[in-house]
């Protein structure tokens, strides 16, 4: 039994077809077909029902699957621990993101290159929910975002940076001077919000106890940068974290009193698992750039 054997049945079982596993493989459909015969007379059992019209796991393959993702991750995790060990800080380092948080990535991002030329960063922006299934199948090393109101078993929630809702505006914005404000404060206001499925416009449901219907809301959109620009453009108030400044240090974060409390933005990572040396590094400059 090969590791590559065991990569193309994972493969096979996870599309359940055997033309698109070949295409994922890089290898013909043949080549697929004869490897996974040659797995299944090794160990003697057949690890999927063919018919001409469908693909399924047998018990057997049903049994083993599990077990051959098992034995990927830990053959991956090997490889990943000596390459560190006998490169150094090299490689692909791939961090999921949260939007809120581009600005304080940004300034990380700058050391981190001056640090480590040689790692090729590869970051992809998206919400929280859609980030977790990646790091759950090992698609991403890590991602920041706000820790959530349930945390996965799966994952570790390593603390960065405190923040809270606010009212975000421009400089020169009438409201602008004010230390606090009230929901009260803002009903004569256009107000803009984050779509209903990123975790500020979560928070902020959450949040707020009070009657919002007398807010004018007329904007809501589901990219932060966006309505970050948007605001500095015009004379709307944005209800969205105050992280907002990092990215447009232009713009004036003022708490809003009936959402003050506070948003923790974390790292988050598999428990359990090794945090090849790449990643560990570049957290340790994001915590010491914040």
């Amino acid at each position: 039994m090969e590791l590559r054997q065991i990569k193309y049945f994972v493969t096979v079982a996870k599309t359940l077809n055997f033309s698109e596993a070949a295409k994922a493989l890089f290898i013909t459909q043949g080549t697929l077909s004869q490897q996974i015969r040659q797995l299944e007379n090794e160990i003697g059992s057949e690890l999927f029902n063919r018919t001409s019209h469908s693909v399924s796991l047998t018990e057997a393959g049903q049994e083993m699957l599990p077990l051959a993702i098992h034995t990927l991750e830990t053959s991956t995790e090997c490889f990943q621990r000596i390459s560190d060990l006998r490169k150094g800080v090299t490689g692909t380092l791939n961090i999921g993101l949260t939007t809120s948080f581009m600005g304080i990535l940004n300034s990380a991002m700058k050391r981190y290159q001056k640090e480590f030329p040689n790692v090729r960063l590869n970051i992809t922006y998206a919400t929280a929910g859609e980030l977790i299934p990646m790091l759950l199948g090992h698609e991403i090393d890590f991602f920041v975002a706000f820790k959530p109101a349930v945390m996965y078993d799966e994952l570790n929630a390593d603390p960065i940076i405190e923040t809270e809702l606010s009212a975000i505006m421009s400089a020169d914005h009438p409201l602008a001077g004010r230390e606090t404000l009230s929901l009260k404060d803002l009903e004569r206001h256009r107000i803009a919000l984050p779509g209903s499925g990123l975790q500020a416009r979560k928070a902020f449901d959450r949040f707020v106890d009070a009657d919002t219907s007398s807010l004018n809301i007329c904007v809501e959109m589901n990219n932060p940068n966006a309505i970050i620009r948007l605001v500095h453009s015009t004379r709307l108030i944005a209800i969205m974290s105050s992280l907002a400044t990092y990215i447009d240090p232009s713009l004036k974060a003022i708490p809003v009193t009936e959402l003050r409390r506070k948003m923790i933005g974390c790292v988050q990572t598999l428990k359990n698992h090794y945090l090849k040396k790449s990643a560990s590094e570049f957290i340790r400059i994001l915590k010491e750039s914040v």
